[in-house]
């Protein structure tokens, strides 16, 4: 097939890298991409990927037969919708789905609507309303901005000034929902969905805090790992019944059908899981330990999922393996961060200068200048992914891969998957 995944990041470059493995041979097109991307052979045409008559007009003369929408922002701009109205099979829910992401007041509905298994929320506009809020629900209070913002737009703290202080914050942005505090271990599941049906993939588990223990603020995730050995042997099914379904079945419904990748975002309590959050998209970093472990062709399951076809297809499968992926991030992340610093440790290629068996190198903000240094040009920078028998091998080659980059300022969590290793 001839395939267009559209997006910048590091999740993008996970796709690319998993489309690239199959065994039937496929032409992919990464749009922007990245200097990762990029140095793999994969062509990086400029493109503004979150404008949709821009995207249409390109697609359009390139003649893709497959279209993958990685991030959020086109998604909710609607990029999918021309595409699909032309007749072009698109992975990727149109404007109107994607508020499931967009919008997590719009998602509490749909979950309300659905019998979906959730916290109890309330929307607030400004301070005075937060405060009888948090009062009402008590510590930890948790905070979210309505809409997006990138993982940075929740705050769940003891702090009750620093809660109000958040809804000071995001207030003139929009609405923003004080939630009931859920506590328990977090679990991120994906599924294709084409409308109708869905599909799940393999539970993963992320670290949104930038420090070791779960400490510091959020982040759009510092690591990852799949699969969890400790979720109940009925889990996923569990979820599927519970959750997916009836989400993508209160969407059709709605004649707003959700075609592309539903991201549960979850957490497993003492009464029973509970969805913290839905997005619209693969998540970052869990699709870069997610999709190596499938032995399935993705593919196959992208193009079902567009041509509302997945009935077609049994559930994908995936390997015993473990993998574990650790994020390099920049000096000041997730504040105020410091680019243009070199990393050493990576080939021309963007693969590690000393290649470790069982690991790669995802691309997240990198560039390679005249001089062929590999150099940082954001907060998350790269991510060291390694696959093992089991928890430890993977995280020793995760390790051993992060020691070989050097990045002045760099940071990383030393504690991924430590846990169930």
């Amino acid at each position: 097939m001839k395939i267009l995944v559209l997006g910048p990041g590091a999740r993008e470059h996970a796709i690319v890298k998993a489309l690239l493995s199959e065994a039937t041979a496929h032409e992919v097109v990464c749009a922007p991409g990245n200097a990762g991307i990029a140095a793999a052979g994969v062509e990086t045409p400029a493109l503004d990927y979150t404008d949709p008559a821009a995207v249409l007009e390109f697609v359009s003369e390139r003649g893709f037969d497959l279209v993958v929408i990685g991030p959020e922002a086109p998604l909710v701009a609607g990029v999918a919708d021309p595409l699909r109205a032309a007749g072009i099979p698109v992975f990727g829910p149109g404007e109107a789905a994607a508020q499931l992401e967009g919008s997590k007041a719009f998602a509490k509905r749909i979950m309300a609507e659905a019998n979906v298994p959730t916290g109890r929320a309330s929307k607030v506009s400004n301070e005075a309303e937060a405060a009888s809020v948090l009062d009402e629900f008590g510590a930890p209070y948790v905070v979210k901005a309505d809409g997006l913002a990138a993982g940075k737009g929740v705050l769940v703290t003891e702090d009750r000034d620093a809660a109000i202080a958040h809804v000071a914050t995001w207030a003139p942005h929009g609405e923003v929902l004080i939630e009931e505090f859920l506590d328990g271990q977090e679990v991120s599941l994906f599924f294709f969905a084409d409308g109708h049906n869905v599909r799940p993939l393999s539970p993963a588990q992320d670290y949104k805090r930038i420090f070791d223990g779960d400490e510091g603020p959020n982040t759009g995730g510092m690591g990852a790992y799949s699969p969890l050995p400790w979720v109940a042997d009925d889990f996923v099914q569990q979820i599927t019944d519970q959750v997916a379904l009836p989400t993508v079945r209160q969407l059709e419904a709605e004649g707003t059908p959700f075609i592309g990748l539903l991201y549960c975002g979850l957490i497993v309590t003492a009464a029973g899981t509970r969805v913290i959050e839905f997005n619209a998209r693969f998540g970052d970093p869990e699709t870069q330990v997610v999709l190596p472990r499938m032995t399935s062709a993705l593919s196959e399951y992208l193009l079902a999922s567009a041509e509302g076809r997945l009935d077609t297809l049994g559930d994908p499968t995936f390997s015993d393996d473990v993998a574990v992926v650790v994020v390099v991030a920049s000096e000041g992340y997730p504040a105020e961060v410091t680019t243009g610093r070199e990393v050493s440790g990576i080939a021309a290629s963007g693969e590690l200068a000393d290649a470790i068996e069982n690991a790669h190198l995802v691309h997240a903000a990198t560039k390679l200048d005249e001089e062929g240094r590999w150099i940082a040009t954001g907060g998350r920078v790269l991510g060291v992914v390694a696959r093992g028998a089991d928890f430890g091998a993977a995280r020793a080659i995760a390790y051993q891969g992060v020691s070989q980059l050097s990045l002045e300022g760099g940071q990383h969590r030393t504690d991924i998957a430590e846990r169930v290793a």
